[in-house]
């Protein structure tokens, strides 16, 4: 923490926190809900003059997430009348604007620069490739030619992705030379679409073979704490790479474990992240593991809800605690297994209704069933989309029972689907 000793606010009083909420977050309640339960003071930071998830007593500030500098700038102001204790992001278009803030009124925070890198995929693949973390070879191009240079040298198969979009959304296998001016063309267009430059750069990686797992972690003091490993059981193969169903604790090999636990911590000191969550992915082969991504935030969606800590608190919770300077006494999961399915989107078309959600509900194991697009909304699968129709919850004892009830509750759900 550059030598310095961040205060307790926690210890003086009734702390404040600011939440910065994006508009589209599916993990307001769930991180007000945990601030409420701490007994703090909330002011909620929004691109929404009016969020819906405040409450009357809840303070409101209207902030622009996509200007960082301008929307510290207001938090800053906002604390000369009303201290600040604590800056925290709900999900990652906040993660910039949370330490730009932090930095400014001296909490606890992230190197904005830091940050940055966690939102550029060039800027992170670059500076990973300084400290020798493992991960997939990589070029980064800006014109089709340049795209089929880099896929000829790493050899095919390859990923093409956008530099700045998340959720795997615009990243698409390419297996052979003549399919790549389509897909650069495609994923022009998605990047487009999103309020970026026709000329943003893309990144051309070399496909690696293996298992996909997920990793949960809080960064204390510089140091990496792992609180959780998700196996991804479905193959992520492409073309398209939709996640499914996250469950932990990993099956996998206490080497290959040991391997994921290594490469998470190096990419996270390698990258300058010294204070607060980190979420992960990474390849996994025998025992070797290499970094794909990793941001300086928790896990996306509804997906937390599928870990509870200590006395069984809830990761929302366990962030705001480190933010406000809140001893955390336990980091040890409660759940012998827990997982998630993350429902994807079959095909586009208007959502006409979901049917069979009480009968995936009252599956043994399950733990809870969220729809979270409404009927009579535009459905829009990857890699052109970033949204899933909802999520799944099971706990079990084991985590090969927790994934067959994920796999039991999908089978009872129906969509009904209009096309366009």
């Amino acid at each position: 923490m550059d030598g310095k000793s961040w205060p307790h606010p926690y210890d003086k009083g009734v702390a404040h926190v600011v939440l910065l909420l994006h508009s589209e977050s599916y993990r307001a309640a769930d991180f007000l809900q945990a601030a409420r339960q701490l007994g703090v003071r909330i002011t909620v930071a929004s691109d929404r003059r009016n969020p819906a998830s405040a409450d009357a007593e809840d303070g409101v500030i209207e902030v622009h997430l996509s200007e960082p500098d301008v929307a510290a700038s207001a938090i800053v102001e906002y604390a000369g009348e009303a201290p600040v204790d604590a800056v925290v992001a709900v999900d990652d278009q906040g993660v910039a604007t949370a330490a730009l803030a932090s930095e400014q009124l001296g909490l606890a925070h992230n190197p904005p620069a830091a940050v940055t890198a966690t939102r550029n995929k060039a800027e992170m693949r670059c500076l990973l490739a300084t400290s020798g973390v493992d991960q997939p070879e990589f070029r980064i191009v800006e014109t089709v030619g340049e795209a089929q240079t880099a896929a000829r040298h790493l050899g095919y198969p390859v990923v093409l992705k956008p530099v700045s979009l998340s959720a795997s959304q615009g990243v698409i296998r390419v297996d052979k030379a003549a399919d790549i001016p389509e897909v650069v063309e495609r994923i022009r267009s998605i990047v487009e679409a999103s309020g970026r430059g026709p000329d943003y750069p893309l990144l051309v990686e070399r496909f690696i073979a293996g298992a996909e797992v997920a990793v949960e972690g809080l960064v204390r003091d510089g140091s990496l704490e792992v609180l959780a490993i998700f196996d991804k059981p479905d193959p992520l193969d492409g073309p398209y790479f939709e996640e499914t169903i996250y469950v932990t604790p990993s099956r996998l090999p206490p080497k290959a474990q040991e391997a994921i636990r290594y490469v998470t911590a190096a990419a996270a000191k390698s990258l300058g992240l010294s204070e607060g969550p980190v979420h992960a992915e990474l390849r996994v082969k025998d025992s070797q593991a290499w970094m794909l991504e990793i941001a300086a935030r928790s896990i996306g969606g509804l997906c937390a809800r599928s870990l509870r800590f200590g006395l069984g608190i809830s990761l929302e919770q366990l962030i705001l605690r480190h933010a406000l300077g809140i001893p955390i006494h336990d980091l040890a999961r409660t759940d012998a297994a827990a997982g998630v399915m993350m429902l994807p989107i079959p095909r586009a078309g208007r959502l006409r209704a979901v049917g069979g959600v009480e009968q995936a509900r009252a599956v043994d194991g399950v733990a809870g069933v969220e729809i979270t697009i409404a009927p009579g909304q535009e459905l829009v699968p990857l890699p052109e989309g970033s949204r899933y129709l909802g999520f799944v919850f099971a706990r079990g004892r084991e985590p090969l029972a927790v994934e067959a009830a994920l796999r039991a509750a999908h089978a009872e759900l129906e969509f009904d689907i209009e096309a366009n």
